[in-house]
């Protein structure tokens, strides 16, 4: 998404889970203990925040990476779950939202097991999850499927790009 023609700017999720291999603190999430992601929530610094696939670990998007994205005059990407949308979407009524879905649910667990980083009890919940959320795919502005990547982005610039247009109208 770094060459889109629209200004993105990825919104950092925090997390309480450890890292995976490759995995970048600031880059791929912010890595908080357990007490940090509380002592943050008590100072109201997240825009939203959710338990994750049943597993114990926590995830949100600070509101300080939403800052960024603004001073930068850039879109913000929030790579959220369905829980975390809806509530953005209860606090900001005119949010861009897209839901971006894999071609099948076959193909979502074809992608998630060659990725190799998660057990099966994860990979079982994870498609539980994911069936659930496809019915909240009429809440979200917009639906892009991910079948090939490069199509899909294309799909999301030309999304924004008219979002832009009709702000500015």
């Amino acid at each position: 998404m770094a060459e889109s023609p629209v200004r993105l700017l990825k919104a950092v999720s925090a997390t309480t889970r450890k890292p995976r291999p490759g995995e970048i603190e600031g880059g791929d999430y912010y890595f908080l203990s357990d007490a940090e992601f509380r002592q943050r929530l008590a100072e109201d610094a997240f825009l939203e925040h959710a338990e994750v696939f049943s597993s114990g670990f926590l995830y949100g998007t600070l509101k300080s990476e939403i800052r960024r994205a603004r001073e930068a005059e850039a879109w913000a990407f929030l790579e959220i779950d369905v829980e975390g949308a809806l509530n953005v979407m209860q606090q900001y009524p005119d949010a861009v939202t897209i839901f971006l879905k894999t071609p099948s649910p076959e193909e979502f667990e074809r992608r998630l097991r060659a990725r190799g980083t998660e057990s099966e009890q994860i990979i079982q919940k994870r498609l539980a999850t994911a069936a659930k959320e496809l019915q909240f795919t009429d809440r979200y502005r917009h639906i892009v499927v991910n079948d090939k990547l490069d199509r899909a982005v294309a799909e999301i610039c030309k999304i924004l790009k008219s979002e832009e247009t009709n702000e500015n109208a």
